[in-house]
């Protein structure tokens, strides 16, 4: 029997399946042996097999249902197996959600002279912790602190894995075993359920709360504070907005009062800003340099968010204050690693060249773009999707309101425009657009939009040129995927 005919044999009951090792020698197995090893190839294959047969006598049990196979079947069966199991489980997608900073997507696209460090730092040794002046060991916050400082105004910084790290770390540091005063409309709850009062708990602080949730006065911080008072803490609420019969007593008030008291005074800045966002026709954030200015002792904020660089827990303030958190045994734990801090010294390069900044570094780069231009891009796109998607659906051009994302001025909308897709039919309209958007996410480069008002959505803010070529380069396989994801492994 040719070796054709042997892979072609139909295999209808369980006694007819081969050994493990048959298979591995069928010529086919072998540029797959030769990719992903023997172990794998053997591994894959009895799962194969084993599926297999659980089939087949499940067949036996219902006639109607046959199952039909071959040895070539079991080979490609083989094959799905071993790249589901070496593919990356972190994939590139395509973001046109039109949340910029998307917590669930990596927050801030790193710029390219960030890029470039890292993958430097990545295949070389680098003075991470050695002096090259004098030959001893050095400390890795100095590559970095020096920038921070000049960028803020503060007297000495350092810096840990997350914001969430840093406001945990200040206060294992200050207030182990005391109180600290904040205002009860500043109990933030961000994603992952990551509660101020939880990280109080667990920095061994005891919080105190103030005020209501809409109104909070000076007199309110003043008559809590007791010898057992540790510190002061103003919390910025990045991620919600309390409008209406308000009030709210300012950093610099607060500052005030801790240090009329001889205490320090803390800012959960959150999503940081090293610039003053009105200059680029954006919506105002407060700065860190406006927080530390109004008198605040130590300020944290993110790396990863309005900074635009890797997540980085960054901690500015006072010099005396700084060294004793780096003294936290604490911090050897939260500490961040070279390609962190490789990334994080470029970003901050950038702000020292500000007429630039809005070309270089690519999250304000995606802030700053033109409703105009986005609009221009819809057009160009729209008869490419149509052809793609058929007369089963319609794209039209839409404006559209963009945000920043990750807690960052909640309330604020960054005109924008892009596309939205809807059924040329109104049957079973809501099933149509949920498999529609389930093609955009198998695609290569998965494509994520959002369901919104009976449409699927394409916001265009974060498509750049590069991005827009991967986008168009797909559309012919998301032509041919009219079905949603691949079905579940099946023999037939």
């Amino acid at each position: 029997m040719s070796t054709t005919a042997a892979t072609s044999a139909e295999i209808s009951h369980p006694s007819q399946l081969p050994a493990v090792d048959k298979v591995l020698l069928v010529a086919e197995m072998q540029p797959l042996r030769e990719a992903y090893g023997l172990d794998a190839c053997t591994t894959a294959t009895r799962t194969v097999l084993t599926q297999l047969r659980q089939q087949l006598l499940g067949s036996a049990d219902q006639p109607g249902q046959p199952v039909q196979a071959n040895l070539t079947s079991i080979v490609q069966s083989t094959h799905r197996q071993l790249q589901a199991r070496f593919a990356p489980r972190l994939q590139p997608v395509l973001n046109l959600t039109g949340t910029v900073l998307h917590t669930n997507l990596g927050r801030a696209l790193l710029p390219q002279a960030a890029i470039d460090a890292v993958v430097q730092a990545m295949s070389s040794p680098a003075n991470l912790e050695y002096d090259l002046q004098d030959g001893s060991r050095g400390d890795r916050d100095d590559l970095v602190e020096s920038l921070i400082c000049e960028l803020t105004g503060a007297e000495a910084a350092t810096v840990v894995n997350n914001n969430a790290a840093a406001v945990l770390l200040v206060l294992s540091t200050m207030a182990l075993g005391k109180e600290v005063i904040v205002s009860r409309g500043e109990l933030v709850e961000i994603g992952g359920a990551f509660r101020i009062p939880d990280v109080m708990t667990r920095a061994g602080a005891k919080l105190i709360e103030v005020g209501t949730t809409n109104r909070t006065h000076e007199k309110d911080y003043t008559g809590a504070i007791g010898e057992h008072t540790g510190a002061l803490m103003k919390v910025h609420c990045s991620n919600y907005a309390i409008t209406g019969f308000t009030k709210a007593v300012s950093d610099a008030d607060v500052a005030r009062i801790a240090h009329d008291h001889q205490l320090p005074m803390i800012v959960d800045l959150g999503s940081g800003t090293l610039i003053d966002m009105r200059d680029w026709g954006l919506p105002y954030e407060v700065t860190v340099r406006e927080t530390v200015e109004s008198g605040a002792d130590i300020v944290t904020f993110s790396g990863d968010k309005l900074l635009g660089g890797p997540q980085a827990g960054i901690i500015v303030g006072k010099k005396e204050l700084i060294a004793q958190i780096k003294k936290n045994p604490l911090k050897r734990a939260l500490r961040v690693g070279k390609i962190t801090l490789a990334a994080l010294e470029p970003t901050l390069r950038l702000y020292l060249h500000p007429e630039k900044l809005a070309e270089e570094l690519t999250t304000l780069r995606l802030f700053t773009r033109k409703a105009d231009d986005m609009q221009a891009q819809a057009e160009y796109l729209l008869p490419l999707l149509q052809q793609a998607l058929g007369q089963g659906f319609v794209v039209e051009t839409a404006a559209m309101n963009s945000q920043i994302g990750s807690g960052a001025l909640p309330v604020e909308n960054l005109p924008s425009f892009g596309l939205k897709m809807y059924p040329a039919s109104g049957k079973q309209a809501g099933r149509q657009l949920t498999q529609l958007e389930a093609r955009f996410r198998a695609l290569p480069r998965p494509v994520i939009g959002r369901l919104h008002d009976d449409a699927f959505w394409l916001d265009l803010r974060c498509l750049e040129s590069a991005a827009q070529a991967l986008f168009v380069d797909q559309l012919a396989q998301l032509a041919g995927n009219s079905s949603g994801p691949a079905p579940t492994e099946n023999f037939i």
